[in-house]
């Protein structure tokens, strides 16, 4: 697998994005991305079946589609992977392959597993971004470690799947808690300044509270982070192996067909020029 991935590691880098800008054109990707899984109940929300069907009998699929299907849509492209892969289809490996590493990222985020998704709840809308994008941004290249090991065969993804996002659930507390005491006691003046991103000088949560936030959550993010990195391997790992183990040697040297470099053109068009459909997760 090493063999057909490597060559092709940019485009799955830059093509994970793709359902982020598929959420300017379609207005059901949005629920892909989430689930508000503490809709549901209360934690380890039992009421809420792990199987499609079930889901939908027990609570109707605009409910579902309301709080968020992020668990049956990795499983969805997990099926379409393994799919391509049996087929050697070197498009879809490569699409499917870039796009189930988004879910299963968002899957890892606890800020995409409740109602409270930026903590509009709870005074603390903008933490979201903090969590997810200025904690790793800042710290991420020199502190974190990616080096996981090897991936592993998952027999059972749907349970795999629902493990990650009861994880995420479960880490929220802790997410709002700790950023709401360090508000509490960091001095005013010191949360927020003026520093760069991206090329350009935005006010944002300072160095210094965002260091602290990450010491008081205990390397929360990286821990998160590592493990989508093993999620994604071993979903890929696993649909390849569930195919049959094919030899993906003949694909490494093959390219895009026109149409699928006028399908990538229209999404980017979509996404520069368009306006985001549905409520923003992130």
């Amino acid at each position: 697998m090493v063999l057909f991935y490597k060559p092709h590691i940019d485009f799955i880098s830059e093509h994970a994005v793709d359902p982020d800008k598929r959420r300017y054109s379609i207005t059901a990707e949005g629920p892909r991305h989430f689930i508000d899984v503490d809709h549901y109940g209360e934690y380890p929300y039992l009421e809420l079946p792990h199987k499609w069907k079930d889901a939908v009998e027990k609570y109707s699929e605009d409910t579902l589609l309301k709080y968020g299907i992020v668990p049956w849509q990795i499983q969805t492209i997990l099926g379409r992977l393994t799919k391509a892969f049996k087929e050697k289809n070197f498009s879809s490996i490569l699409k499917n392959s870039a796009e189930i590493g988004h879910y299963i990222a968002d899957s890892h985020v606890p800020l995409h597993a409740s109602e409270n998704y930026d903590g509009q709840l709870t005074g603390q809308k903008g933490i979201h971004a903090f969590w997810e994008s200025r904690v790793p941004e800042l710290l991420a290249e020199k502190n974190f470690n990616f080096f996981i090991g090897k991936a592993q065969y998952i027999k059972d993804p749907s349970g795999f799947v629902w493990e990650r996002v009861l994880e995420s659930a479960k880490a929220l507390d802790s997410v709002l808690g700790f950023e709401k005491e360090l508000s509490n006691h960091f001095p005013a003046d010191k949360k927020y300044s003026f520093e760069k991103r991206n090329n350009l000088l935005k006010n944002q949560y300072s160095s210094a509270y965002t260091i602290a936030y990450d010491k008081m959550l205990n390397g929360m993010v990286e821990r998160r982070m590592r493990q989508s990195i093993f999620a994604v391997a071993s979903l890929w790992y696993t649909a390849w192996v569930n195919a049959g183990q094919p030899d993906l040697s003949g694909l490494v040297n093959q390219t895009f067909s026109e149409d699928d470099l006028k399908e990538f053109e229209k999404l980017n068009e979509y996404w520069k020029n368009g306006k985001e459909i549905g409520r923003d997760h992130e």
